[in-house]
């Protein structure tokens, strides 16, 4: 079964790429329903489960780097912003998370976007870890070009995406998300057309395999 890991920074269409890849492999593009499966888990809501994703627009990692702006509170030694009522302390979340990555790499494969993936799964065997990523000028044009934005709107949307899930990593993973060591395979999508690096990502994870 074929497992990839795809780490992307705001800009570097891995919402793209990755269900082209997934769909260039024949298993399933694991994204949205990673949240879905931890709420149930956790017989939480999916509301509850998405306050604590490092994808979502207003999840965890967007409290952790202070992007948004809720009452405080510390936990792990570490003041955040967290919302009024979370039922479960945010370790249990991201725990969940985990399990869930792990089942479905070691039951169906698949190409999961983000939330630590290339960590959670660094010692799965065959596993290809990639991280999309460019300069940030880059990846602020097209921004600004995909969502008919001004450059100044599009450089506060990648600036806070960048914060966010760097703060999610360096919280519960002790370590920076850019860091070229934790992926096999490297790639800047804005400049490598998106097919190139669907072609590169999915031969790669042949020769892994």
């Amino acid at each position: 079964m074929r497992v990839v890991t795809i780490s992307a920074t705001y800009g570097t269409a891995g919402s793209v790429i990755g269900p082209a890849v997934a769909d260039r492999l024949g298993v399933p593009f694991v994204d949205r329903a990673i949240p879905g499966a931890v709420a149930e888990e956790l017989g939480c809501t999916l509301e509850e489960a998405l306050a604590h994703d490092d994808r979502s627009e207003h999840g965890l990692g967007w409290l952790l780097s202070g992007a948004v702006r809720l009452p405080t509170a510390t936990f792990g030694g570490v003041d955040v912003y967290l919302p009024g009522s979370m039922p479960l302390p945010p370790e249990d979340f991201v725990t969940h998370t985990e399990g869930v990555i792990r089942q479905i790499a070691r039951d169906r494969g698949g190409v999961i976007l983000g939330r630590a993936g290339a960590l959670v799964l660094a010692g799965h065997p065959g596993a290809l870890h990639v991280r999309l990523d460019a300069l940030q000028s880059r990846r602020i044009l097209r921004t600004a070009e995909a969502g008919g934005m001004s450059a100044r709107e599009a450089r506060k949307l990648v600036e806070e995406n960048d914060r966010a899930r760097t703060a999610y990593v360096r919280h519960f993973y002790r370590t920076d998300p850019a860091s070229p060591t934790l992926y096999h395979l490297v790639l800047d999508s804005t400049t490598i057309p998106v097919d190139a690096c669907v072609e590169l990502i999915a031969t790669a994870s042949a020769a892994l395999g």
